[in-house]
């Protein structure tokens, strides 16, 4: 019979302890993975949820901003939803940094503190083990010296008992048998000693090695369990602390939908789509049976009586030509102007041009601002020489009047288009605008220093660039509409600086300090309408003359 050592009845329980151990950190890194996968789906959802906001959201410029109440409200669900993707991300940071990330650091612990318990419990098995084959190897030793002992024992108990066996024989036999006695007597004792050290080896692995160490084992494996109510708990902590932020995001998502206004968007509309023209007028009955013979009280044609006994306009009657005039804005616009919004109607050309005027003003403001400074720091570096160069500043102050000057021409050329719409909503049958439409400035020409100024430099009196006549103004489709007999209005009065011979078609001949009659302003070509006092119209340059408009044209 075999004796197993008594450590063979613990190596289940140990396997046992190594497979649960194992058990354990697998399930820790399992969890670990869902956490990963939980920030990954965060992480996607807020991503998702910014560029659906962006997509709906885009950039746009100040003219594109909604007005309309529904539209704010929507902006603001946007930005309150992008807030929300905001705590989305937030959730995912955290869980990666407070739960995965602390997770797998705990995870590559617990491994290290394992492997190392579990060598320590296989080191204790092998080195009993080792004193159990000690022991085992020196009982056998013994066992094999007792029986060869007795062999010698029977071998020299027969030669004793032989008569015929010779005196040597006899002594060699017992030479023998006291060696085998002996050997057998030391073999006792190694036995003995390695039997009282494997006692007391398998003593201390069953009552102090091996409880330490599933000791150890059990620490670690409770240590887990806590880390992971730990990180349970930290999970949810997590989304707890983003709920007062995304209860606010709902709460102005709320606030926001409170904030649409039918009535303020109805009102919107009308304002955005007021067009300033006036419905138009019955036509009148026109009778083609003037030419026909009546004979009879049968054959007569009745027809409408004109009240008033007002005869028919021959002007109005639906012709040929007037059917272009069906057109809601007078005759069809052939090609939109981007620039002068002439292709808009009277009133929402009137705000854009408006909204544009008071842009370039603001930019003019700045412009005029900064010449200032400029200035000051040039009057500044005269008294100071060492402080900076004046000429220095020369190319920025004059780059700054360059752009002060195209701004107010600019301005100038946006305010003539103004006056002509603001004539036309006034008084429709009005061909020209009113002096009185001149909302920033005066229609004259400008010093270096950027005021403005109606009187050129009288020391110079060479005649300046004269325009082209072919490109002076020339009264549009729209005018021919309205076209009727009535002067046009007195709006200002010039003084001619210069003669000039007024020799092409539409041009107006004047003398040197002549006073000629301002009727129209220039419209950006070069060219100012005037009346003589005999009555006599035409263009003149604009730069031949120096011109007073007066406050109110309709009085003067």
């Amino acid at each position: 019979m075999v004796l197993q050592p008594l450590s063979s009845l613990y190596t289940d329980q140990f396997e046992n302890l190594d497979k649960h151990t194992q058990w354990g950190i697998d399930f820790l890194e399992r969890y670990s993975k869902f956490v990963k996968e939980r920030l990954e789906i965060e992480q996607t959802y807020a991503k998702q949820l910014r560029s659906l906001v962006k997509k709906y959201c885009p950039k746009r410029s100040k003219d594109d901003e909604p007005r309309f109440s529904s539209c704010v409200s929507f902006y603001s669900i946007l930005n309150e939803l992008n807030d929300y993707a905001g705590q989305r991300e937030v959730v995912a940071e955290e869980m990666g940094h407070k739960v995965y990330g602390e997770l797998m650091r705990y995870s590559q612990d617990l491994k290290s503190e394992r492997k190392q318990h579990l060598q320590e419990g296989r080191k204790a098995q092998q080195y009993l083990d080792q004193c159990w084959k000690q022991m085992d190897n020196s009982k056998k030793k013994f066992e094999r010296e007792c029986k060869e002992a007795e062999k010698s024992q029977i071998s020299y108990d027969r030669l004793d008992n032989d008569i015929n066996a010779t005196k040597s024989e006899v002594e060699k036999a017992k030479s023998q048998l006291y060696l085998r006695t002996h050997s057998a007597d030391e073999s006792k004792n190694e036995y003995a000693a390695q039997l009282q050290n494997f006692n007391g080896e398998q003593w201390k692995h069953f009552n102090v090695a091996i409880p330490q160490i599933f000791k150890n084992l059990q620490d670690m494996d409770e240590r887990r369990t806590v880390k992971l109510g730990e990180t349970y708990r930290s999970f949810a902590d997590v989304e707890r602390r983003v709920v007062p932020i995304i209860s606010k995001c709902l709460e102005g998502m709320v606030t926001a939908a409170k904030a649409v206004d039918q009535r303020k968007d109805s009102a919107i509309v009308v304002e955005s789509f007021k067009s300033g023209f006036e419905p138009p007028g019955d036509y009148p009955f026109e009778d083609y049976s003037q030419n026909l013979s009546r004979t009879g009280s049968d054959n007569t044609i009745s027809t409408p009586k004109n009240e008033g006994g007002v005869k028919p306009d021959p002007k109005h009657s639906i012709s040929k030509t007037a059917k272009n005039k069906l057109w809601l804005f007078g005759k069809k616009p052939k090609a939109p102007s981007l620039e002068d919004f002439s292709h808009l109607p009277p009133e929402q050309r009137r705000k854009r041009l408006q909204a544009r005027i008071d842009e370039l003003s603001k930019e003019l403001q700045k412009e005029v601002d900064q010449r200032d400074a400029l200035n000051k720091m040039k009057d500044v570096y005269e008294k100071n020489p060492q402080m900076g160069d004046p000429q220095s500043l020369q190319p920025k102050i004059s780059e700054t009047m360059c752009n002060m000057e195209k701004l107010r021409s600019e301005i100038h050329k946006n305010e003539s288009w103004l006056s002509e719409v603001e004539g036309k909503v006034s008084t429709r049958g009005d061909r020209r605008p009113s002096a009185d439409v001149n909302h920033h400035a005066p229609h004259g020409r400008e010093s270096p220093e950027g005021s403005y100024t109606d009187v050129p430099n009288q020391e110079h009196r060479s005649p300046p660039h004269q325009p082209d006549p072919r490109q002076a103004h020339q009264p549009d489709e729209f005018d021919d509409e309205f076209d009727d007999d009535d002067p046009l209005p007195v709006i200002g009065h010039c003084k001619a600086l210069y003669s000039f011979s007024g020799q092409n078609e539409g041009t107006l001949l004047m003398k040197e300090n002549e006073v000629l009659y301002i009727i129209e302003e220039d419209k950006g070509d070069g060219w100012t309408r005037a009346r003589k006092q005999s009555g006599e119209e035409g263009y003149v340059p604009t730069s031949y003359v120096e011109i007073a408009m007066e406050k109110n044209s309709k009085d003067s």
